[in-house]
């Protein structure tokens, strides 16, 4: 089954892909309009033949909702309005951190970490998923 996996930020929405149980980055997205925001996600779900969505879910360190949870489970809602994919959520804590250290230690420069730590929190969120499943 092909996985996308997504790390929901306010800024960037990293995105990565998981088949045959290894996941790996795929792109990041800016985010801009609300529009095409998801009309970019629907395009790559699309041509990336994607059978099921996993999205990261923000709880802080004791399980709890916090704010930024409300809004990834709004994006969740208003993405399960344009799709009919099952939509998965997986804790995320400690996957930017996790996504950071894994960039570091493969020498991937500074100036490069940022812009693949969005993609890299997306591979761990799937890992994680699969992990569990």
């Amino acid at each position: 089954m092909k996985l996308l996996g997504i790390d929901y930020g306010q800024k960037r929405i990293g995105l990565a892909i998981a088949h045959g149980g290894m996941a790996f980055p795929l792109k990041t997205l800016a985010k801009s309009t609300r529009d095409k925001l998801f009309a970019d996600l629907l395009a790559v779900i699309a041509a990336e033949g994607v059978e099921a969505v996993v999205l990261g879910l923000p709880l802080d360190m004791e399980g709890n909702e916090t704010l930024t949870t409300r809004q990834v489970l709004n994006f969740r809602d208003s993405l399960a309005r344009r799709t009919d994919l099952p939509i998965h959520l997986v804790n995320e804590a400690l996957t930017s951190f996790d996504a950071r250290e894994r960039l570091r230690e493969a020498g991937v420069p500074a100036r490069r970490q940022a812009e693949m730590l969005d993609q890299m929190a997306a591979v761990c969120i799937l890992e994680t998923y699969l992990g569990n499943s």
